[in-house]
C-alpha cells in the first residue's frame, strides 16, 4: 500500500487517540461488561449490549488508527526549503478576487481535513490548484459552487 501523507499535528492527533482508547476507553469498557455481566440474564441486559457495543466501536477504531498508522509518511514542512512555494503542510493566505476577502488554508492529509477550521485536504480541489504557487501568483479552479479566483498572499511553514 502506498504511504499517505501526513502533518506532524495529524500524526501526534492520531498517536494521542489511539493511547486513549487503549489507555482509557477500552479498560472502562472491559469493566463495564464485567459489571454487566454479575447482573445476570445477558438476553435482556441493556447494559451488558450497550457496553459491547461500545466495546465493538473502540476495538474497531484502534485497528482503523493502527492501520492508518502505519502507511503514514510524516511530513514537517518546516524541514523543507520549498523556496516561497505552496506545499503539503504549508499555510496559504488568499484574496478572493470576487469579494475581496482575505482566506487563510493549511493545505493537509485527508484525516486531518476541516474546512471549518481551514485545514483543506492535499487531494481538494484548491489544494491541488495551490500546490506549487507562489505569492502574486493567480490560482483559477474549479470549485463545487463553481470558478474561484484567488490570488495568493502570503505561503508560510509553520
Amino acid at each position: 500500500m502506498n504511504k499517505v501523507p501526513m502533518t506532524v499535528r495529524g500524526h501526534e492527533m492520531l498517536q494521542q487517540e489511539l493511547k486513549k482508547l487503549k489507555g482509557e476507553d477500552r479498560p472502562t469498557v472491559i469493566k463495564a461488561i464485567a459489571t454487566a455481566r454479575e447482573h445476570g440474564d445477558l438476553k435482556e441486559n441493556a447494559e451488558y449490549h450497550a457496553a459491547k457495543e461500545q466495546q465493538s466501536f473502540i476495538e474497531g477504531r484502534i485497528k482503523e488508527l493502527e492501520g492508518k498508522l502505519s502507511h503514514v509518511q510524516v511530513i514537517d514542512v518546516t524541514e523543507i526549503n520549498a523556496g516561497g512555494k505552496v506545499i503539503f503542510g504549508s499555510t496559504v493566505k488568499l484574496l478572493d478576487e470576487e469579494s475581496g476577502k482575505e482566506i487563510s488554508y493549511r493545505i493537509v492529509g485527508e484525516d486531518e481535513a476541516n474546512i471549518k477550521t481551514g485545514l483543506v485536504s492535499y487531494t481538494s480541489p484548491i489544494a491541488r490548484a495551490l500546490i506549487s504557487k507562489e505569492e502574486g501568483d493567480l490560482v483559477e479552479f474549479k470549485a463545487p459552487d463553481g470558478e474561484k479566483s484567488y490570488e495568493v498572499i502570503t505561503v508560510s511553514y509553520i
